[in-house]
């Protein structure tokens, strides 16, 4: 299995490589070939200055966690994005660019975070998937039957009524 996974990255690579070169040649037919390698170098030092500004504010919200023994979750999943980012936006070439400037920017950070945590939920075997969820339509409070006391009243307990929006496979119910 192994050997299937790493021939299916190399090929991926292969035609990101492709895509941002046929990218980095229709610039510089629009633009210029100098134009264009300006570009790229600006791009390049872009990707240094944000990795630096938000880098630094990753790792300082993750030794916050860390102080107050909180859970790291978002931070640390911001903390690798910003990393993942500001590779992309060092590296030459437009895509990577674009790619990396939607994980380096706290705005649009959570939509590549949501993004990719349904990339990997959806490939999960179904037993190792998180809980299903559910929409609520109404809620009502149903007395027990066993926990009436003598003077007619009862604890009750929160009944929800709802509809299942996804099942444990990731779909809509049949």
């Amino acid at each position: 299995m192994s050997d299937a996974v790493g021939r299916r990255i190399r090929t991926v690579a292969g035609l990101l490589v492709l895509a941002e070169l046929v990218v980095f040649v229709l610039v510089a037919q629009w633009i210029g070939v100098g134009w264009t390698i300006l570009a790229t170098l600006a791009t390049s030092v872009l990707g240094w200055i944000l990795l630096a500004r938000q880098g630094t504010r990753a790792l300082a919200d993750l030794r916050e966690r860390a102080r107050t023994r909180r859970s790291p979750g978002t931070e640390l999943g911001n903390a690798g994005l910003v990393a993942a980012g500001g590779l992309l936006m060092v590296l030459p070439g437009f895509i990577g660019d674009v790619v990396g400037l939607l994980c380096l920017l706290p705005g649009t950070r959570s939509l590549v975070r949501g993004a990719l945590t349904r990339l990997v939920v959806a490939r999960l075997p179904v037993g190792l998937r998180p809980p299903v969820r559910v929409e609520s339509v109404r809620t009502a409070e149903v007395p027990r039957a066993g926990d009436l006391r003598p003077d007619g009243s009862g604890s009750s307990r929160l009944v929800i009524e709802g509809e299942v929006v996804r099942g444990p496979d990731g779909r809509p119910p049949a």
